[in-house]
């Protein structure tokens, strides 16, 4: 006897983007040789126009931003080189040349989608049975340029969902100077990158254990020194070195900055034009401690590759490469927790099928093997996961998404055996989410989606996408949902 077919409930709230949310960003002119020009147009005005010019900067913007004329005084700090010589400038004409080098871009002007929820790390202070979440979400704005954004909530006893008013200012966090490095671990990424002639392994040999970015950049000054100019491998090495020292890196926002107010923008060439479908999951270490981690797809414009995002706290974030032949696609998605005591993955390399893998490095991923095809009319085109697995007593949850006639994306769910997780013990037969008329236009039209969903009591709390627009929330009962599979 076929399970009877079940859906999820959808009790919102609906986020749309608030394109009044918006970050201070460099902005540069094509050239050198025009912004020394714009500079010398600043620099040859009188010290009242300076102060009258300011002013009427400030008079507009202060209001939409913290501390908006130390920002643009650092934003001068950036482009001094273009004085030529050793000016000394007052404070104001300093602020009013960063404001030539400063626009406002919204982040979520165009989308506001692709959701992921994780337990707050912060639970006290609650009413009995709720729970505090993070949800993240891809934010898109001018030039399809793709960034993450928070938002904080409270689940109820009663799996009611109420989201924090966010903060009206947001902000992006400072680069971590001088990040730390594993020597071990930095070696083997530069040998999965093919880079392993002689000048990396010099390199290599004179940095410590663990070193610093100062100490990359002062082995590589002086082996440039040293190399041979005739070396045609030496200039390709130098880059891909800085090319993966650039890719593996840390934030820091202020401590007194909220969660909702916090923006991950694109930083690095390989994210030059986003950081997209961010799957956050709460892991648990070894040792019983937690670890956020998040899979991700860095966009540069051409290529998308898979990459890994962690933090202890939301407020402090490192940024790594993956690597290895089955870092490709899309939708990579960690599991909560090692089994049988190996990282897990779900991924889609071959853009049909989801696979899975194992792995001793949560850095290294080598050899995925089919878990599942589509096998629904609904998802026909291919199926990939909605997020990390979720663990229950019944075995790992996995949430999916299918695509079929009319490239409509609908959500499905399967089951895989806790201890072997290669085996798949149950699976819907209809969507569990399906876009309806409501949810239909959109900027990608007949989508839902989700990046991972919460497990609140016996209850499934399912924030999702609407084609590719805005985001709201659904629930199931966990066994009913059970109950349901085949």
């Amino acid at each position: 006897m076929r399970p009877p077919a079940i859906h999820a409930k959808r009790i919102g709230p609906t986020l749309t983007p608030d394109r009044a949310r918006v970050l201070l960003r460099p902005f540069y002119p094509g050239s050198d040789d025009i912004a020394r020009r714009i500079v010398g147009r600043v620099l040859a005005l009188s010290d009242e126009d300076v102060a009258r010019l300011l002013s009427q900067v400030l008079g507009e913007f202060a209001d939409r931003h913290e501390h908006v004329e130390q920002i643009l005084c650092n934003r001068f700090a950036q482009v001094r080189h273009c004085l030529g010589e050793a000016w000394e400038l007052s404070l104001e004409c300093q602020a009013l040349i960063g404001s030539y080098f400063t626009h406002e871009y919204s982040p979520e002007s165009a989308a506001l989608f692709n959701p992921s929820i994780v337990p707050h790390p912060e639970q006290t202070g609650l009413p009995q049975g709720a729970l505090r979440f993070i949800l993240s979400l891809r934010a898109t704005g001018e030039g399809h340029i793709s960034s993450i954004t928070f938002r904080t909530g409270i689940v109820s006893a009663q799996h009611r969902i109420t989201l924090t008013p966010p903060v009206p200012f947001v902000t992006e966090p400072e680069r971590v100077p001088n990040p730390a490095y594993e020597k071990a671990l930095f070696a083997r990424k530069l040998q999965e990158a093919g880079l392993q002639n002689d000048l990396c392994r010099r390199v290599l040999e004179q940095l410590p254990e663990a070193f610093i970015l100062d100490d990359l950049h002062r082995v590589l000054t002086v082996e440039r020194r040293q190399t041979d100019p005739a070396d045609a491998t030496a200039a390709p090495a130098v880059r891909g070195i800085l090319l993966l020292a650039e890719s593996n890196y840390e934030v820091n926002f202020a401590p007194s900055t909220r969660v909702s107010q916090r923006v991950l923008f694109p930083s690095t060439a390989r994210q030059s034009n986003g950081i997209e479908d961010a799957r956050f999951v709460r892991f648990q270490n070894d040792d019983g401690s937690s670890t956020y981690y998040a899979t991700y797809t860095a966009y540069d414009g051409k290529i998308t590759l898979p990459q890994l995002l962690e933090t202890p706290d939301f407020r402090h974030f490192r940024f790594s490469t993956l690597n290895g032949p089955a870092v490709q696609n899309k939708g990579m998605a960690l599991f909560p927790r090692k089994i049988n005591g190996h990282y897990a993955m779900l991924s889609r390399q071959d853009d049909e099928n989801i696979l899975l893998m194992f792995s001793d490095n949560i850095h290294f991923w080598q050899t995925p093997k089919l878990l599942l095809p589509p096998v629904q009319p609904w998802e026909f085109f291919k199926i990939g996961n909605c997020g990390s697995p979720i663990e229950t007593d019944a075995g790992w949850l996995v949430l999916s998404h299918g695509v079929g006639p009319m490239r409509k994306y609908c959500l499905g769910a399967f089951l895989l055996d806790l201890a072997d997780p290669t085996r798949v013990i149950g699976r819907l037969r209809e969507p569990l989410l399906a876009p309806n008329e409501t949810e239909r236009e959109g900027y990608v039209p007949n989508v839902v989606y989700t990046c991972g969903a919460l497990l609140h009591g016996r209850e499934l709390v399912i924030p999702y996408a609407m084609s590719d627009y805005a985001t709201s929330f659904a629930t199931v009962s966990l066994d009913e949902l059970l109950t349901a599979m085949e």
